[in-house]
């Protein structure tokens, strides 16, 4: 079984990277925490269910001719001010671009995340820690202005494509999606052009 995932509080003073950092050289096990909303998030190990699944919709996006989708990358998000506001690895993206000599400058000085404004599509595939990918990263994602974000959430076994995002005032815990097109896992997940439609069967098999 999963462990829940594990939430520090982050000190104002402190660049989230370098708590990140620490959080990793102190696991005895290989770890890519995240940042969102002032929280440092240790995910819980993906099962086969989730791996799988998005594998295959990672699959369809190529099959469809999307070749900047990908897996694996961490993105971050920043204040106004320049300050980080986010630090996010997606389960699947579609990227706007590849890396440009600018974007791996940016990848340097941040210290292995790239920019989030290279994302055009961002996929999550919630695990025991359902409530992070539908609340947390959901507004993380909306208020970076991250255009499309696909959740498959298998805690209600349903999949939701959300897009419109809306940044409301300077508070990022308030950003939101204005349209949400949804289905039952199993069903067919229409998105915007250019994507295509996703086929969820591979999540049918309910694992936590």
């Amino acid at each position: 079984m999963s462990a829940e995932p594990i939430m520090e509080p982050v000190m104002t003073q402190q660049d989230p990277i370098d708590l990140l950092i620490a959080i990793e050289k102190a696991s005895t096990t290989p770890i890519r925490p995240e940042y969102v909303e002032g929280m440092a998030i240790v995910p819980p190990a993906p099962n086969d269910n989730h791996n799988d699944g998005a594998g295959e919709l990672f699959f369809q996006f190529r099959v469809a001719g999307h070749r900047l989708v990908g897996m694996g990358n961490g993105y971050r998000a920043a204040h106004k001010d320049g300050t980080t506001m986010a630090l996010l690895i997606p389960d699947f993206y579609v990227r706007r671009r590849k890396p440009s000599e600018l974007d791996e400058s940016y990848l340097k000085a941040h210290r292995g995340w790239y920019p989030i404004d290279m994302i055009a599509l961002v996929g999550e595939v919630t695990s025991t820690n359902h409530e992070t990918d539908t609340g947390p990263k959901l507004r993380a994602y909306a208020a970076a202005g991250v255009p499309v974000y696909v959740l498959i959430d298998r805690n209600t076994k349903t999949a939701h494509c959300y897009t419109d995002p809306v940044l409301s005032g300077e508070d990022p815990t308030k950003a939101y999606y204005d349209s949400e097109v949804r289905t039952a896992l199993g069903g067919q997940l229409r998105l915007p052009d250019p994507y295509p439609t996703l086929d969820t069967a591979a999540f049918l098999e309910t694992a936590e």
